[in-house]
């Protein structure tokens, strides 16, 4: 009896497992190198892989260049074991963007995203190559719940950033040098108007849980790099959107900084929005800048993210696991904290 009991136990924890949706993703891996940690994030059984920028490192307006670097990452096997476990989706950053903080005026940046969408075989037909850019979104039906993954283009549309002045005044002390300010013009942009248009659009769909992956950090406080701190029009733009279409479910994820951590951004529109940053897959500083919006991390080591939906329970669980295979960031929060009252 006990032993019937023990299979009937293990056969109901596996279909409970089962149900859970999990969406793996990472940023800042340099070609150069082994990126061994991807044979950790296929072994966890993702059913998607987001690369959310850096995915390799071409800094380059030499297009010969740039491809040649992402035929790197194609031929390296542990890239190779990853894409024969998962489907695969991908935004970019400034490095494979084509230069470092670059926006707008990139000028390459067309034929740049063409060998991004080659690479990551885009359909000829898809519409993502119709329209400037290379923001695109999906809709996962999960075990009668909506998943919708929104990928940001932060880089296509940018305006330049505003460069750090040290008469400016701060109210926190930074053991960094500050590279930028926040921007105080209200015509300057992030996503510009397209995407914005777009975006819009997209958070009127009905969805339970909406991942949308951002290149640069949404949720934290400002730090004089890049991040959405740096265009706060901009990040009240994204909190004003969010409540005008009542989008529930809104997690943030991004990368950049080489190292991992997890951002609360409370605010007065909507409610508290989530911003589990996963860097890098190869890339680390020795340190991380401050941010008033953390609770959990940082995390100094290469890692991963993970966030497994359960439709079950109706809860997010995050998590952020390093190149030892250890959980350093680990929270689940209920899908009701993410909504409107």
């Amino acid at each position: 009896m006990k032993i019937i009991l023990f299979i009937l136990f293990t056969i109901k924890s596996f279909i409970f497992v089962s149900q859970e949706l999990h969406i793996a993703f990472g940023s800042c891996g340099h070609q150069d190198k082994p990126i061994s940690i991807l044979k950790d994030v296929a072994k966890t059984k993702p059913d998607y892989f987001i690369f959310l920028g850096d995915n390799i490192y071409g800094d380059t307006r030499d297009m010969k260049l740039l491809e040649s670097k992402y035929q790197q990452l194609g031929n390296n096997k542990n890239y190779k074991a990853l894409k024969k476990k998962t489907k695969i989706f991908a935004t970019w950053d400034d490095h494979d963007f084509g230069e470092n903080d670059a926006g707008k005026y990139y000028p390459k940046k067309q034929e740049s995203k063409e060998l991004f969408l080659d690479f990551f075989e885009e359909p000829k037909n898809s519409e993502r190559r119709t329209h400037e850019g290379i923001y695109t979104s999906y809709m996962i039906e999960h075990e009668k719940m909506l998943v919708q993954i929104i990928l940001l283009d932060c880089r296509t549309f940018r305006s330049d950033l505003k460069l750090y002045d040290s008469t400016y005044s701060v109210d926190t002390i930074f053991r960094h040098q500050l590279d930028y300010l926040p921007i105080v013009d209200e015509d300057s942009t992030l996503l510009g108007n397209e995407q914005w248009y777009w975006l819009t659009g997209e958070l009127r769909k009905k969805a339970d849980v909406r991942i949308i992956g951002s290149s640069t950090q949404f949720g934290i406080s400002f730090n004089g790099y890049e991040a959405w701190a740096n265009f706060p029009y901009e990040r009240e733009r994204m909190l004003d959107v969010i409540s005008k279409t009542k989008a529930n479910g809104v997690i943030f994820i991004s990368g950049d900084v080489h190292y991992g951590e997890l951002s609360k951004y409370f605010n007065e529109k909507t409610y508290p929005i989530f911003d589990l940053t996963s860097s890098g897959l190869t890339q680390t500083w020795s340190f991380a800048t401050p941010n008033s919006n953390r609770i959990a991390g940082p995390v100094m080591e290469n890692n991963f993210g993970l966030l497994s939906i359960n439709p079950k329970n109706q809860k997010v669980r995050m998590q952020i696991i390093n190149q030892y295979k250890e959980n350093k960031i680990d929270i689940i929060i209920p899908l009701k904290e993410l909504d409107f009252k």
